[in-house]
């Protein structure tokens, strides 16, 4: 069932998905935020059709626990199952992301048009000054800036080194950070085609506030929150 419920969902995001980014490509003089809404139909779609086809539900805890202005969400990443997910649970965001996402065919083309911080990771510091730059104009534009701290995804139970970007983002920008753990990897683990049937719980910390404070501080403070829990919300996996 694991097999056959996969191939039906892989089948239907082949099929749903070149169509809807043909369509996506009208939307580019539409404004951003009007933009964003529209794109974010594909991701609200994918997750509906993983609910029907692979029985992956979720629940979160602690939504109320978000700032009422734009911040920086400092999450855990496990596979594309949270980068969908967050678009239906948080406020209009864009994602900081390796440039070469942008060029997949058809996902790239709605990718760029959601208006992504993308950076050439091989740039270095050059990358970061302009992840900074970028990221408080979409800040100042009304959106959350989503940052995935490990840089990559990750297996539930391991851990890497959280890097300072977007810790770096908040403190210059002034701005909340988020920090987010999950357990999605338990049902959609990273670049696996079966999906399994199950209960993601994402958790929600409380914001950290960001004024006055370096970003080794702010990152430690996130990692600690979101390590402690992933410890919870993944024991079997945990290191």
């Amino acid at each position: 069932m694991i097999w056959l419920r996969s191939s039906l969902f892989a089948l239907a995001m082949v099929l749903f998905t070149p169509p809807y980014a043909l369509i996506l490509l009208a939307t580019a003089p539409l404004p951003r935020m009007l933009r964003y809404r529209i794109i974010t139909g594909w991701a609200r779609t994918m997750i509906a059709l993983a609910r029907a086809i692979c029985g992956i539900r979720y629940r979160v805890e602690g939504l109320e626990r978000l700032p009422a202005t734009p911040s920086v969400i400092l999450s855990k990443h496990h596979s594309a199952w949270e980068t969908m997910v967050f678009q239906k649970l948080f406020p209009p965001q864009v994602h900081v992301l390796k440039r070469e996402l942008l060029w997949i065919p058809f996902f790239g083309w709605g990718l760029a048009l959601m208006s992504p911080i993308a950076i050439d990771r091989s740039r270095g510091a050059t990358a970061l000054k302009a992840m900074v730059r970028q990221g408080r104009e979409r800040l100042a534009q009304g959106f959350w800036v989503v940052v995935f701290p490990e840089g990559t995804r990750v297996a539930p139970g391991e851990r890497r080194r959280y890097q300072l970007g977007g810790a770096w983002l908040a403190a210059k920008a002034g701005v909340p950070v988020v920090p987010v753990a999950h357990n999605a990897g338990l049902v959609w683990p990273r670049n696996a085609f079966l999906k399994r049937a199950g209960l993601v719980t994402v958790r929600v910390g409380p914001a950290i506030e960001t004024a006055g404070r370096t970003a080794e501080a702010i990152t430690a403070e996130a990692e600690t929150w979101i390590e402690t829990q992933q410890e919870e919300l993944c024991p079997a996996r945990a290191n």
